[in-house]
């Protein structure tokens, strides 16, 4: 899930994000934050941020700055998402 949280006034528009979503193809539901209460309540600081959640609801990684693929910061978000797909589904036990 993609949380966009505006900085600028034409950011809070919800059909310029939903045009900036379709255009950088992304196609996964995004929320538009722009009361900033999703941010505060992650106590987030830094555009952008990336939090990785398991599949139990947990907060277990947190990537400050742009990831891009073919570079470190890319391969070790990819690393840790791979961790978390490999896990057990089932949250019983946590």
């Amino acid at each position: 899930m993609g949380v966009h949280t505006p900085e600028l006034e034409t950011e809070r528009r919800r059909g310029n994000v939903e045009a900036h979503v379709r255009e950088l193809g992304l196609d996964w539901p995004h929320l538009i934050d722009n009361d900033h209460r999703y941010w505060n309540a992650l106590e987030n600081q830094y555009w952008p941020a990336v939090y990785l959640v398991d599949r139990c609801g947990i907060i277990r990684t947190r990537v400050i700055g742009e990831i891009h693929r073919d570079q470190d910061s890319g391969r070790r978000a990819e690393a840790a998402i791979e961790l978390l797909l490999g896990e057990p589904p089932d949250c019983a036990g946590r």
